[in-house]
């Protein structure tokens, strides 16, 4: 693979799993993250993609199938938690930080991500290698547009 190809699909990984874990810390409801609603934005998501590149059927299956990558793995990095902020404060809810609970979570998040996170390479792998040479053009033209002074947010789709 070529050097520019493996920094394209870095950065668009990365992009999509900011992107997803920004979206489902936004969706928090009164009894935790609603998983509706990070469904909802991430169809959002994949239908704007769709209509900007002008996906073929082929295409769409692919970024489903990216969507649904990234959805098991944020499920995986969430674990069994309901309220992420409630694990976090019981880390510190005595007079000292609970060490191996932490230890113990951050285990399991890179757990999560070291079994996840290649299913989420392969699929974004297939969407991008499934492009047009013109599409691909068109998100890399998008990421260096984005590059200006308001920071990171995604391909811009």
């Amino acid at each position: 693979m070529k050097t520019g190809t493996r920094k394209i699909l870095v950065v668009l990984t990365v992009a999509t799993l900011l992107l997803g874990s920004l979206t489902a810390c936004g969706t928090r409801g009164p009894s935790g993250w609603s998983e509706a609603r990070a469904t909802e934005m991430s169809e959002k998501m994949v239908k704007r993609i769709g209509n900007k590149l002008d996906l073929n059927t082929e295409q769409k299956i692919r970024l489903d199938a990216v969507a649904a990558a990234m959805k098991a793995q944020r499920k995986a990095f969430r674990g069994d938690s309901e309220n992420p902020r409630d694990d976090i404060r019981a880390l510190i809810a005595s007079d000292k930080f609970d060490r191996s609970k932490a230890q113990a979570m951050l285990e399991q998040k890179t757990t999560a991500v070291q079994q996840q996170g290649p299913k989420v390479l392969t699929a974004l792998a297939d969407f991008y290698d499934s492009l047009t040479p013109e599409q691909q053009q068109q998100v890399r033209a998008r990421m260096d547009k984005r590059r200006g002074g308001r920071g990171w947010r995604g391909p811009g789709f």
